[in-house]
């Protein structure tokens, strides 16, 4: 996993449900529906297992890197932690994805494959395959790969994200330190988590065990679902404490769709740098606490400039959606189409405006 979990792609109860009855007349409460399933997750494990798949990343010989950025958390460690500054030598590394269509194509971290030069897929029955990396997302850490078999491959299904709760039980099942066919349990313990990894943080938080190795494998919900894509853990000594994230399903699917169709992503571009609202600034507009995007500048030639965008605008809502966070707003112009015209909610010397914005492309190392 990235350690947060990024590490790994390179190296190496059962509470019965209770029926209520109510002290009136014989009346049956609904038993609730927040129990495991009786006798516990073995029926769940056998019908999805056969669709987790392990992976195997090689890369050709290469100096080892030893750039963490400064201002990263002592929690988080990066691929190449732990080698010798100026050393080339193979990299290696282990991970998880699963199956969602019967032709082959596989889900699993960009972190996982990000500069192989092959990838083997395991499946659970012993079948091994060459894999060819269609698409990568480093944004939101998901990638899609493509396998061929001379039969229909065992698959799971996305179930939706948006609807999860805290509390909420799941199944994670993966390839931990190369065990493989591991299955762990646990609860969402948060949601919309902000990890700081960049633009898209929404992740789900469990307490399911992830370690090393279960990077690109599937959250499951009771119901034998994928609710997430595990793709992080907060560890300070780089084992499973019990703070796991997992890419939401809702957004997964978005990606996925967008690498299968020709490998790449399209995102939309606003083009302006943006910072947090003020204590100060709050105060003086009325509101109990900052909210908005404040732009510090606005790129020449850009869709931000085209639609009259200033210097000191505050960004309270994009295509509907309102910006209480700068991440808000980040998330929203990426999901836009290119070319797509919307409307973009400021505040401007303290009055509203609501301006119409064409969305452009997002290059590779915009920003």
């Amino acid at each position: 996993m990235r350690s947060l979990m990024k590490h790994t792609a390179r190296t190496t109860t059962a509470a019965l449900t209770a029926a209520l009855m109510s002290a009136s007349a014989l009346t049956l409460a609904p038993a609730p529906a927040f129990a495991v399933p009786a006798g516990g997750y073995a029926d769940l494990v056998e019908a999805v297992s056969p669709a987790v798949v392990f992976i195997e990343v090689t890369t050709k010989a290469t100096p080892v890197r030893n750039d963490l950025p400064r201002n990263l958390p002592p929690q988080l460690r990066r691929h190449f932690e732990g080698m010798t500054p100026g050393q080339s030598q193979p990299q290696q590394g282990l991970g998880s994805g699963f199956i969602i269509s019967g032709d082959g194509q596989i889900v699993t971290n960009h972190h996982v494959v990000d500069g192989a030069d092959t990838v083997k897929v395991k499946l659970a029955d012993g079948r091994s395959f060459d894999a060819e990396v269609v698409g990568s997302d480093p944004l939101t850490d998901i990638a899609v790969l493509k396998i061929t078999a001379d039969v229909d491959l065992p698959t799971v299904a996305f179930g939706s994200s948006k609807d999860l709760r805290v509390g909420d039980e799941v199944v994670a099942v993966g390839n931990p330190f190369g065990l493989g066919g591991t299955v762990t349990s646990g609860i969402i313990s948060a949601l919309s988590r902000d990890i700081r990894s960049g633009p898209f943080d929404d992740f789900i938080q469990t307490d399911a065990a992830i370690n090393r190795g279960n990077s690109g494998g599937p959250l499951f919900d009771n119901d034998g679902n994928v609710i997430g894509v595990n793709t992080a853990i907060l560890s300070p000594g780089g084992g499973s404490v019990g703070i796991g994230f997992a890419v939401p399903s809702d957004l997964v699917q978005t990606v996925v769709a967008d690498l299968a169709d020709d490998g790449l992503i399209a995102r939309g571009w606003l083009g302006v740098n943006i910072r947090p609202m003020t204590e100060e600034v709050a105060a003086v507009l009325g509101y109990d606490a900052p909210k908005g995007a404040v732009i510090e500048a606005v790129s020449k030639d850009s869709p931000a400039e085209t639609a009259g965008l200033k210097k000191g605008d505050i960004i309270t809502g994009f295509a509907g959606t309102p910006v209480d966070e700068l991440r808000d707003l980040t998330r929203a112009v990426a999901t836009t189409s290119p070319d797509e015209t919307t409307e973009i909610t400021v505040l401007r010397r303290g009055k509203e405006v609501t301006l119409d914005v064409t969305v452009g492309t997002l290059a590779p190392k915009e920003t």
